[in-house]
C-alpha cells in the first residue's frame, strides 16, 4: 500500500464519518462499519478530487454499492488509476499484515515522534543532535565515564590483540583470556562465586529464564518487570503470574496458594525498576524465597553500577550477603559502558550454564572490545568512590527539586531514574518536544510501555550532570507545568 494515499483516504473518511482516524482500518467496511450512504459518498468523492484530480473518471458510487467494499479496496482502486499499482505490488507481503498496517496508521496520528534522532559524539550530560547541543537525560551513561581515555585505551589494546570479533562460540574456539578476566572481576565485585557473560542484556534474561524452568514450574514476577523477563517466562512454558509492584503481601499470598502445586517456583524482580526508579524489597524477598523454598532472581540492569558501595548493586545497598540471592543478572550497557549481560551466582550453577545454556553455547562470544570496555569500567568503579557521591548528590537534588515544583515523580527514591508522570501519552510526547526545543533531551515513555494514566518523561541522571544542567532543566519543566493538568485536577477546581 502507498502510505501517502492510505493516509489521505483515511483522513477524508474520518472527516466524513466523524470517526477518529485510528478507528478506521484497512479492513473497515465502508457500508457496514463506517455507515456511508450515497450523500456521504459524494462528499468523499469531492474531497478526494481535491487531492487526486486524476481519479475523476472513477465511479465511486458503483463501488460503494457493494457491501464488501472496504478501505483497502478504495486505496487499491486509486493506486491503479494513478498508475502506481505495479510499483506497490513489489512490496513484501508482510506489509499487508493487519498489525503492521495498524501500527503505521497509529503512528501517523501522532503530532510528535521524538524517536530515532541521530546524535553525534559521546552521549553524556550533553548530547549533540542535528548539530545542536542539548542537556541530555536519555542515555545510560550514569557515571559519565563512557569515552574516557582509560576505557578507550583498553578497547584499542583488545582490538589490536584479538581483532573485532572472537569469531566463534566460546565453547568451541571463541574463548579469550579477557572473557575469564571479566567474569572473575564481576564475581569478585559483587561478592559471589562465579559469573558468565553473554552478548546481549535482553537475551541474557530470555535465555536464562527460558531454560531453567519448564511447564512443571511457576514464575512469579513483579508486575512492572522488563520485557526480557516476560519473554523468558513465555519461552520457558512455565505458568507465569505477576504480583502487584513491590507488594510483598500479594507475593506471599500467591506463594501460599500456588507454591505446593509446582515442582519449582522462580521469583523474578528488578533491583532498580527502570520506569519508576524505585528499589525492590530485597530483605523481604529473601525471607519469602527461603520460607517457601523458591528461587530468587534479581535483574540488576539499572542497579549494578548505580547503587550500593561503589555501584555493587542491590545486595550491597541493603548490606545483604549476595549469595542469599540465587541468580543475579546484570547488563554492561549502563554504568559499564559496553554491551551484553551477565549471570552471577554459585560456581556449580554457572558451570552448568556454560555447557547447557543455548543462548551461550550457540552464540558467538562477547567481542574483545565490549569485554575490555566492561572490564575497564568495573576497575574504575572499584577505586573511584567520588563518582558515586556525585551521582547520588545529583539524583537526590533533581528528584527533590522536581517534587518542589509540583512534579509527580511516583515511587522514585535513591536511584538515578526519575520519572515525571504526565498521565497522558499525547501530552507526554508534546512535553518532551517542548523540552527538546528548549535544549533538553528527555524522552517520553508512553502506552503500551506503561499504562496510559502513567505516561511520563523519564530522566536518567548522571554523575556528569552539573548543577547548572539540572537547574536549567528544572526551570524549563516549571515553565511548561501548565500542560500537566489532569482531568481530575480540572474537576477538583470546578
Amino acid at each position: 500500500m502507498n502510505s501517502k494515499i492510505q493516509r489521505i483516504i483515511i483522513k477524508h473518511l474520518a472527516e466524513i464519518t466523524g470517526y477518529e482516524e485510528i478507528e478506521i482500518t484497512l479492513t473497515s467496511s465502508l457500508i457496514n462499519d463506517l455507515g456511508l450512504d450515497s450523500m456521504m459518498v459524494l462528499d468523499f468523492h469531492r474531497l478526494m478530487l481535491l487531492d487526486f484530480p486524476e481519479i475523476r473518471e472513477i465511479n465511486l458510487e458503483a463501488i460503494f454499492q457493494k457491501e464488501d467494499t472496504n478501505v483497502e479496496s478504495i486505496i487499491s482502486l486509486v493506486q491503479k488509476e494513478l498508475g502506481i499499482e505495479r510499483e506497490e505490488n513489489t512490496i513484501s507481503a508482510l506489509d499487508s499484515f493487519k498489525e503492521i498496517q495498524d501500527f503505521h496508521q497509529y503512528l501517523e496520528t501522532k503530532d510528535y515522534i521524538p524517536y530515532f534522532r541521530k546524535n553525534n559524539g559521546i552521549a553524556s550530560n550533553k548530547i549533540v543532535m542535528d548539530g545542536v547541543e542539548k542537556v541530555n537525560f536519555s542515555t545510560y551513561n550514569y557515571l559519565g565515564i563512557n569515552g574516557s581515555e582509560e576505557i578507550n585505551q583498553a578497547v584499542v589494546e583488545a582490538i589490536k590483540h584479538y581483532g573485532t570479533s572472537v569469531s566463534g562460540s566460546r565453547l568451541l574456539s571463541g574463548e579469550i583470556k579477557l572473557h575469564q578476566e571479566l567474569e572473575n572481576k564481576i564475581a569478585n565485585f559483587i561478592g559471589v562465586e562465579d559469573a558468565i557473560i553473554q552478548v546481549g542484556g535482553h537475551s541474557t534474561n530470555v535465555n536464562t529464564i527460558g531454560n531453567i524452568v519448564n511447564e512443571e514450574d511457576l514464575i512469579l514476577h513483579d508486575s512492572l518487570s522488563h520485557n526480557s523477563i516476560i519473554q523468558g517466562a513465555i519461552l520457558s512454558r512455565a505458568k507465569r503470574k505477576p504480583f502487584k509492584h513491590n507488594d510483598m503481601n500479594h507475593l506471599e499470598n500467591e506463594l501460599k496458594r500456588l507454591r505446593s502445586k509446582f515442582r519449582r517456583t522462580l521469583i523474578v524482580v528488578e533491583g532498580v525498576y527502570s520506569m519508576d526508579g524505585d528499589i525492590c524489597n530485597l530483605p523481604e524477598l529473601i525471607r519469602l524465597k527461603n520460607k517457601y523454598d523458591a528461587i530468587l532472581m534479581v535483574d540488576e540492569a539499572h542497579s549494578i553500577g548505580t547503587i550500593g558501595k561503589n555501584g555493587r548493586g542491590v545486595t550491597s545497598y541493603f548490606n545483604i550477603n549476595p549469595n542469599s540471592v540465587d541468580i543475579l543478572m546484570g547488563t554492561f550497557s549502563k554504568s559499564f559502558n559496553s554491551c551484553g549481560g551477565y549471570i552471577a551466582g554459585s560456581k556449580s550453577f554457572i558451570k552448568y550454564l556454560r555447557y547447557n545454556s543455548p543462548g551461550f553455547i550457540f552464540s558467538v562470544g562477547m567481542t574483545p572490545s565490549n569485554t575490555a570496555a566492561a572490564l575497564a569500567s568495573i576497575k574504575i568503579c572499584e577505586r573511584d568512590s567520588e563518582l558515586f557521591n556525585r551521582l547520588r548528590e545529583n539524583y537526590n537534588y533533581f528528584l527533590n527539586s522536581l517534587k518542589k515544583i509540583g512534579g509527580n515523580t511516583g515511587e522514585s527514591s535513591n536511584t538515578p531514574v526519575v520519572p515525571l508522570i504526565i498521565g497522558n501519552s499525547d501530552k507526554a510526547l508534546k512535553f518532551s518536544e517542548m523540552l527538546f526545543e528548549d535544549g533538553i533531551n528527555a524522552m517520553p515513555i508512553v502506552y503500551p510501555a506503561v499504562k496510559e494514566s502513567e505516561a511520563r518523561i523519564r530522566f536518567f541522571i548522571s554523575a556528569a550532570h552539573t548543577k547548572n544542567d539540572l537547574d536549567f532543566t528544572l526551570n524549563c519543566i516549571k515553565k511548561h507545568m501548565d500542560l500537566i493538568v489532569t482531568d481530575r485536577e480540572i474537576l477538583e477546581v470546578i
